[in-house]
């Protein structure tokens, strides 16, 4: 066979079988949200910076409900004229594709879930259910999460109780530029993104070669900026440097990010402050980061506004006043470390954390300290504790997503 022909035949044959694939992930004639499958979920999350996912079941009353509206929304996203790659927004029927639904957790119908750059929002959406509603929503998501200052004198400004990842490049079509967006996106809820061209940062790093910083919360901090020494070309890279800084061993815990926090089902060891109080919050964060590091696969470190959170002081028979205090809610009870002026002591938290573990504190709450057993404080009622207050803050396992107000 003539070698250029044998070329010439391969050729077409890959451009027949990309321009099948391409069809089966999106066919411009068909209307309303994509079908999404096990054979092309991951292309569809790997080719698109957002995809908005409609997990269903054709027997949920709920979910033929919200269906029309959806696919309406669908073409509504299509017709704004985003760029290719920026949005799909999809439907998986969860009894026909039972490996996708299990992948993702879903256990109710419908459940409606964001991913970007392919990785799944920490809460599902459960904003209003209307075409305008889901337009405006994925409106919001590519709106550009980067702040752009214009001299270096801005930075100075920057908030004091926030993490900021702070670029200093070049240009805005660069492709390590590309990075650091695809980046700020997906962690834009953690940490506020700067970003200075050309003049506005050309002090602070070599020309042609782009650096990225990171700084800590001034509040509760003085670490100085740290530099990222990866690859800026690698978006992997990126996103797990400043994922582990923005998401920080002890994070806050508010009304707006309860749920997400204990959708993750670990135990919360949480500081109760005075908001006014940063030096508590500095001496927790840094007896955690010295004794407990190696617990944050098994517990969620937190701080917690008091006067905020003052419902969950009233479970534990104490009152702002009595602020700051330590306690452990474990979805189940609350239990109070004794004394906060002990947190300090080494080995004394990590030892209320493993009597946790070990059903100690429980035990210990109905029956009184054990026997021949040293105890932190001898004051210990013997009673039942306290209900758990934060699970009352987790979304329900048994209801759907349709809310009142939803539809």
């Amino acid at each position: 066979m003539n070698w250029n022909a044998f070329n010439f035949y391969n050729y077409k044959t890959l451009i027949c079988v990309i321009f099948l694939i391409c069809h089966s992930f999106y066919n411009p004639t068909d209307s309303g949200a994509v079908q999404i499958t096990q054979s092309n979920l991951d292309m569809i999350l790997a080719s698109n910076e957002i995809v908005f996912i409609n997990f269903y079941a054709e027997w949920c009353k709920f979910s033929n409900m919200l269906m029309p509206i959806f696919d309406e929304a669908a073409d509504e996203v299509t017709k704004a004229g985003y760029d290719t790659g920026k949005v799909v927004m999809g439907k998986v029927d969860c009894d026909k594709e039972g490996a996708v639904a299990t992948r993702f957790h879903i256990t109710k119908y419908p459940t409606l879930k964001m991913f970007r750059n392919g990785v799944a929002a920490k809460k599902e959406y459960r904003g209003q259910r209307s075409v305008e509603a889901f337009a405006e929503f994925i409106k919001k998501q590519l709106t550009d999460p980067v702040v752009t200052f214009g001299a270096l004198k801005e930075l100075h400004n920057l908030s004091e109780d926030k993490r900021h990842i702070i670029g200093y490049m070049d240009r805005r079509d660069q492709p390590e530029y590309d990075t650091f967006r695809r980046v700020a996106a997906n962690l834009k809820d953690e940490c506020q993104f700067h970003v200075g061209f050309g003049d506005a940062s050309q002090q602070m790093h070599p020309p042609g070669q782009p650096v990225v910083v990171f700084r800590a919360d001034r509040k509760t901090s003085t670490d100085p900026d740290e530099t990222f020494t990866g690859s800026l070309l690698s978006f992997e890279e990126l996103y797990k440097w400043a994922q582990e800084k923005c998401i920080p061993l002890v994070r806050e815990i508010t009304f707006e990010n309860a749920e997400e926090l204990t959708e993750e089902g670990l135990p919360f060891l949480i500081l109760f402050h005075h908001p006014n109080d940063n030096e508590s919050v500095k001496r927790y964060k840094e007896v955690i980061q010295n004794e407990l590091e190696g617990e944050k696969q098994n517990v969620n470190f937190l701080t917690a506004d008091g006067v905020r959170f003052e419902h969950p002081l009233h479970h534990l028979g104490k009152s702002i006043s009595d602020l700051p205090l330590i306690a452990i809610d474990s979805f189940r009870h609350m239990y109070m470390f004794p004394d906060y002026k002990e947190m300090e002591k080494p080995g004394r938290l990590k030892q209320f954390l493993l009597d946790l573990y070990s059903g100690k504190l429980h035990r210990e709450f109905h029956y009184g300290p054990d026997p021949d057993q040293p105890v932190m404080n001898l004051d210990v009622k013997v009673t039942t504790p306290p209900e758990s207050t934060f699970k009352k803050l987790a979304p329900s396992k048994n209801r759907y997503t349709l809310l009142r107000d939803e539809l």
